[in-house]
């Protein structure tokens, strides 16, 4: 066993894991202020561990934002500047994640092509449309597979469709346990000789027990279109792109900035045009059941990335005496890099505070013991006609979990 280490040195370690963080998010914005590039040229390179800064940019999915503003922004005063071998770096991961969103934008465009021949009505979301609409540059964002929102009864067509390109299903499923899976998961993940897990088709947001019920049919029917890659493709609607982002961030419980930058810069691109009907996204929100999470999404971007946020966004953040408590307890677990097991009762525990009606939390605990999961399907085999007793396998398991 090794001795521990100093605590003046765990405390320097601590400090400057600290300050790296800070840099990232000041660094986590597409457009910087001229406040923000100041503060960032004048920054006290002796305070900062690069690898540990590099380290957290890529574990927060920010590193080609946070390269291209430190290469463009950082003055040089004084002969101080970036360290040759941390710029070689962050030029190199740069370059590296274009080369990877150029592949995911071709491949984009190639699925999109195959199925509109097979008339499917598909709608990309995050990946390199979310890159390309709301970064305005697909080499901003890193994002490694691709997501499709389709309706479930087209799933089987979709799959035959993705096979006729080269994917197949990374797991493999019987014809009934697929079935199974269609009514009680949200998504099937696809592999190609280029790699694994690389396309998602999801039939829901999220998983069944989260109980947030919004209908994948109604995001495909309020869809509307863009440009990405000089394609058209379509594309969820400023609303429901924006309670999409939120409920994505939320699932993780804000671990990461990346998904703090996609709602911030969700809020930026769409307000010069003022095509978001932030009336119509709360009154969405609150009939689903989720403002709180709205709330803390907004709370988080304002605090955590010093980002300008709209008036309205303001309202539902003063509406819950909730939304500041949680917002500092996730601020604070995201700057030290907590992580969760999202089967734990740890985890659970968190999203049931974060659902502020009461009827709500009840769907979600219910739902959380009764609905089976891959853990189950895997665990053990029954013949389709005992489907239903893999509740029980379900309610079995939760039970080690908390008995450990």
């Amino acid at each position: 066993m090794t001795d521990p280490l100093p605590q003046s040195s765990m405390s320097s370690a601590t400090l400057k894991t600290e300050e790296g963080f800070e840099l990232l998010c000041a660094l986590t914005n597409v457009e910087l202020s001229s406040e923000r590039r100041e503060r960032i040229a004048n920054w006290d390179l002796s305070a900062l561990d690069w690898s540990e800064v590099l380290r957290l940019a890529e574990y927060h999915g920010v590193l080609p934002l946070a390269a291209r503003n430190l290469i463009e922004h950082y003055c040089v005063k004084d002969g101080r500047g970036l360290p040759p071998e941390v710029e070689r770096s962050l030029r190199s991961a740069y370059e590296a994640n274009l080369r990877r969103s150029l592949w995911f934008g071709a491949e984009l465009a190639r699925i999109m092509q195959d199925f509109e021949r097979q008339q499917l009505r598909a709608v990309p979301y995050k990946g390199p449309a979310l890159a390309q609409l709301i970064y305005g540059d697909l080499s901003l964002r890193s994002f490694s597979d691709l997501d499709f929102l389709i309706s479930p009864v087209d799933f089987e067509r979709a799959k035959q469709a993705l096979a006729e390109i080269g994917y197949r299903p990374a797991a493999d499923l019987t014809p009934d346990v697929e079935r199974f899976w269609l009514r009680t998961g949200y998504e099937r993940s696809f592999d190609s000789a280029a790699g694994k897990n690389l396309v998602e088709l999801q039939w829901a947001l999220l998983p069944h027990f989260y109980a947030v019920d919004l209908r994948v049919e109604d995001l495909l029917a309020r869809a509307g279109t863009a440009v990405v890659g000089e394609r058209e493709v379509l594309c969820l609607s400023p609303e429901d792109s924006l309670l999409a982002l939120c409920l994505h961030a939320a699932k993780h419980l804000w671990t990461r900035l990346i998904w703090l930058s996609d709602i911030a810069e969700t809020l930026r691109s769409y307000s010069r045009t003022q095509t978001i009907d932030y009336s119509l996204v709360f009154s969405r929100a609150r009939s689903l059941g989720i403002a709180r999470i709205l709330g803390v999404s907004f709370w988080l971007v304002e605090n955590v990335l010093r980002a300008e946020i709209p008036k309205s966004a303001e309202e539902i953040i003063a509406a819950d005496p909730q939304v500041p408590i949680l917002g500092s307890e996730f601020a604070t677990r995201l700057a030290r890099g907590a992580t969760y097991d999202f089967e734990s009762t740890e985890y659970f525990r968190l999203i049931l505070k974060l659902r502020e009606r009461r009827g709500d939390r009840l769907r979600y605990l219910s739902r959380l013991v009764w609905t089976p999961g891959a853990g189950e399907i895997a665990a053990v085999r029954l013949p389709e006609t005992l489907f239903p007793l893999y509740r029980i396998v379900r309610l079995g398991r939760l039970i080690r979990k908390l008995v450990r």
